[in-house]
């Protein structure tokens, strides 16, 4: 297997590869049994303000 040969391999099948790849984190984010764990990262910032205003009080 030559260059060439690589080089072709990676363009046609290399481009099927990472769409796959790209469709696949996409599906992993927007199905909906993720909501709650996206619920939760979205409050992490949240949490360590809260978590420093009460350590700030005592």
């Amino acid at each position: 297997m030559d260059y060439n040969e690589l080089r072709h391999l990676a363009d046609s099948w290399g481009l099927v590869f990472l769409f796959a790849c790209f469709a696949l984190a996409v599906w992993m984010a927007m199905r909906p049994s993720a909501r709650r764990y996206h619920d939760d990262a979205r409050m992490i910032p949240l949490l360590d303000e809260e978590l420093r205003d009460e350590e700030a009080d005592r």
